[in-house]
């Protein structure tokens, strides 16, 4: 079998002391499916006195979709929603048109210090719904079906997968899994979509006879189950894939289209306030210095 393509990614600070491991977008690769975005942030214990909210701020032409291994945020956005995501919940949130929206500390948890630790995914959306109207659905974690396979914990967060399917509605076919591979453990996961790559997040494995150290995304090549092997060590790990994109997509801060001069209508659109608001909310993250050129 040929050797999937690493992706090792970059640190970015957010501001406010939070960092995170952007796996995509890569100059390698654009995306996986329709994931053309992969932040891995923390574990990374939060104290009372720390700044990692995140401020209200735009999106248009993608669906954000956030999973937690530990740790609380709350979100809030410019439909009404209010929505505490907890480890385990998917929570897909359409931006389409336009929607702006908040990731702050839930109030519950002011005074204390926690760990927060997960995945957020940007999944452009087809060309055909990149207008779509936003809306936000929470999936709670009770919701997601979860099967032993070969001794491993699978969790299909979004598609289908060994008999079982998510309830998470999506735009195009894709998948989004969850998985808990024991030492020495074994799994093949077969070619369930075009596109494919894995991310070890805690350890090591095998895939498909090559080593993928914690922290890599590897992209499997086009067609190839997934023979998946932990080490010594137990491992967990993300699966992403699904349809390829129909067309390149251009991504400038948090606006992601297939056309540039939607990109720049944004960026205006957010400039003078006119995206709208999230109801509480009086900050506001600016546009970045360096503008979008069409």
């Amino acid at each position: 079998m040929s050797a999937p393509l690493r992706l090792s990614g970059h640190a970015k600070d957010l501001g406010g002391g939070f960092t995170v491991r952007r796996l995509l977008p890569a100059v390698q690769r654009q995306a996986v499916g329709p994931f053309l975005f992969f932040d891995h942030f923390g574990p990374v214990a939060v104290q009372p006195e720390a700044g990692h909210d995140v401020r209200p701020h735009p999106h248009i032409g993608l669906a954000t979709v956030t999973y937690l291994f530990s740790g609380a945020i709350m979100h809030r956005d410019s439909l009404g929603y209010v929505q505490q995501i907890e480890p385990g919940a998917i929570n897909w949130m359409t931006a389409g048109r336009g929607i702006v929206h908040s990731e702050r500390r839930p109030e519950s948890l002011a005074n204390q210090a926690y760990v927060n630790h997960g995945i957020q995914l940007w999944a452009a959306l087809p060309v055909a719904h990149e207008e779509a109207e936003p809306s936000f659905v929470h999936t709670p974690a009770a919701a997601i079906p979860e099967v032993q396979v070969d001794g491993s914990t699978v969790r299909v967060l979004i598609g289908e997968a060994f008999g079982q399917a998510s309830p998470v509605a999506t735009y195009s076919r894709t998948l989004y899994l969850d998985v808990q591979l024991p030492p020495g453990a074994t799994l093949e996961i077969p070619a369930l979509v075009p596109e494919i790559a894995v991310y070890p997040v805690d350890a090591p494995l095998s895939l498909n006879g090559e080593e993928v150290a914690a922290h890599i995304l590897a992209v499997a090549v086009p067609g190839q189950p997934l023979h998946l092997t932990a080490g010594q060590s137990a491992v967990r790990l993300m699966v992403i894939g699904g349809e390829p994109l129909e067309a390149p997509r251009h991504m400038w801060w948090n606006f992601v289209s297939s056309r540039k001069d939607r990109i720049v209508q944004a960026a205006s659109d957010w400039e003078a306030q006119a995206m709208g608001q999230v109801p509480g909310e009086v900050e506001w993250i600016p546009l970045p210095e360096h503008r979008f050129k069409a």
